[in-house]
């Protein structure tokens, strides 16, 4: 652009709008949406798709939302990750989240529980409670839950690699409550594929990971039918550097070959697939996370309907959860990072989304102290109540940018798929390091335009300040870790061991004669196995995955 010259004899007062040259070339970073597309100085109906397909909220392909009435019937599920140190500790921080207006709890795992490990395994020590909260058997669980209905409130659990272990374990301790599977609402992260790309909280060797998620599907269809088997995950191949374009396609790649594996089983698509649920990553550019959620939705619409047949239209409708970037919080002037919160969770509900989680502004330094956990919260009551999106469905529905965006996501999704295909699909991609090396790839690009000054991160890069304000961070006891370990060894003593070991064989022969594993899974749960114990069993009939080197 050209500057604009002031006009011969206007003030310098004058409020009049100059047009001002860029200040860098024509590399700029700011040109280009974070997955590289090319942005235009304006858009206009030229830009609009030539089949604009639109829709109606509720109807296919859901482009503008899955629910005719979106947010004016009923707001989205207001969740808080939370969990840390003692299961006792996190039902205290759940509680104060449900007392503060959280409408649906979001479990998070210490690393150990996350890798199938107890919290006396030698590879435990150090990390007990450090990174969410320790589970090792169903008293755990049942103390992480006490006095919390679970067939009145909506439970959401990061776990994948031992994700059905847990799964059970929640099973279990519902019944000591009285509460049958099928009251139970809520979701199991259980996205393997993601972990082999990007998050690598794995067990087992892809195809038994792979059976061990059609057992979920097929046990749940019958026993847990309100229960969302899935949580296809984009959040953690966006977190490890993925564009929004490859999250986009990753994501969905992943969930197709769910698809596929179920049916293939003989599992009745229309029967399972209205329990498939979505988490994405919602980033800084604003406009582009919008498209992409509803690019997705009216991608996976399509490919239901058409690729897999499914007539039934809650098989076609992509409902998900939605979480702040977590990867753009920065340690430097962290106060910023309730102003990055903020328009990221605008971004989520202009996108549609069902469900969300705030990140807290501490984030980068520890686990969140209960003030920042209740600042990230009001942000989503604000933006509910205060700001009058939700009054409105789709409301950047038709606007030549957004819809233009959302072509081109859609575009560069069905590009990246045929890709996909050609390298044998998403397992012979993960066996040949093809996933981890385009994601490394799109990192690796990210932090190079950070260092070179070409993309801006406030705080870190540009408007660095030497007065930082530290803030409070919250603090884990060292004892957490001792005390779990005395639980376990006082439920050792006191169980009925030679039930344990009766529960763990038929787990065992279920694996090796290829039956479903999750009722003998719920089993051992019932007699207080372990996590690991369980783990194990599965182990020894289905060896663990062992990562190759690709770079």
């Amino acid at each position: 652009m050209a500057t604009t010259e002031r006009r011969p004899g206007a003030s310098e007062q004058t409020d009049e709008r100059l047009t001002v040259a860029p200040i860098v070339g024509p590399d700029d970073p700011r040109r280009f949406t974070d997955s590289g597309i090319e942005i235009a100085e304006l858009y206009t109906d030229e830009d609009l798709p030539e089949q604009l397909d639109l829709g109606t909220p509720g109807a296919f392909p859901y482009t503008r939302g899955i629910h005719p009435g979106m947010y004016r019937r009923q707001t989205w599920t207001m969740r808080q990750y939370a969990g840390y140190a003692s299961a006792k500790e996190s039902n205290e921080r759940y509680r104060y989240l449900l007392s503060k207006g959280t409408t649906g709890l979001s479990m998070a795992f210490d690393l150990p529980t996350q890798l199938g490990l107890d919290s006396d395994n030698p590879r435990s020590l150090g990390e007990v409670g450090r990174t969410g909260v320790a589970i090792d058997t169903i008293d755990d669980m049942r103390t992480a839950f006490d006095g919390i209905p679970l067939d009145q409130v909506s439970t959401s659990m990061t776990i994948n690699g031992p994700a059905s272990m847990l799964f059970c374990f929640y099973v279990a301790a519902a019944e000591r409550q009285g509460v049958p599977g099928h009251k139970l609402r809520g979701t199991v992260q259980n996205d393997i594929l993601k972990e082999y790309m990007a998050q690598h909280a794995w067990v087992y060797p892809v195809e038994p990971a792979l059976k061990i998620i059609v057992d979920m599907f097929e046990w749940c269809a019958e026993h847990a039918p309100l229960w969302n088997t899935i949580s296809i995950s984009g959040y953690h191949i966006r977190e490890a550097g993925a564009t929004a374009a490859q999250e986009l396609a990753f994501t969905l790649a992943n969930g197709f070959t769910y698809v596929d594996r179920a049916v293939a089983r003989g599992l009745d698509v229309d029967r399972f697939a209205p329990r498939l649920s979505f988490f994405w990553d919602v980033h800084n550019d604003f406009f582009e996370e919008i498209a992409k959620l509803r690019a997705a939705r009216r991608i996976w619409a399509r490919h239901m309907r058409e690729r897999f047949k499914a007539t039934n239209p809650r098989s076609w409708m992509m409902r998900f959860h939605c979480q702040t970037a977590g990867v753009t919080l920065t340690a430097q002037q962290p106060m910023n990072n309730v102003v990055r919160v903020a328009y990221q969770a605008l971004a989520a509900v202009l996108g549609g989304t069902q469900s969300l989680h705030t990140n807290s502004l501490d984030e980068t330094l520890a686990l969140p102290t209960e003030d920042a956990v209740r600042l990230a919260l009001r942000t989503q009551q604000i933006i509910a109540h205060e700001t009058g999106v939700a009054e409105v469905i789709d409301p950047l529905g038709g606007s030549y940018y957004v819809e233009s965006l959302t072509d081109r996501l859609e575009r560069e999704a069905e590009a990246l798929f045929a890709e996909i295909q050609a390298i044998g699909g998403v397992v012979k991609g993960i066996e040949h390091g093809w996933f981890q090396r385009q994601i490394a790839r799109s990192a690796e690009q990210f932090q190079r335009e950070v260092e070179q000054g070409k993309r801006v991160i406030v705080g870190v890069n540009e408007f660095t300040s030497e007065d930082d304000h530290p803030v409070e961070i919250l603090k884990i006891a060292n004892d957490a870790e001792e005390d779990q370990r005395r639980r376990l060894a006082r439920l050792r003593a006191e169980r009925d061991n030679g039930l344990v070991q009766e529960k763990l064989e038929a787990l065992r022969q279920a694996a090796l004669n290829d039956r479903n594993v999750i009722g003998p899974m719920l089993d051992c749960a019932r007699v207080y196995c372990t996590l690991y114990e369980i783990r194990h069993a599965l182990e020894s009939v289905y060896g663990a995955y062992r990562e190759p080197v690709f770079f």
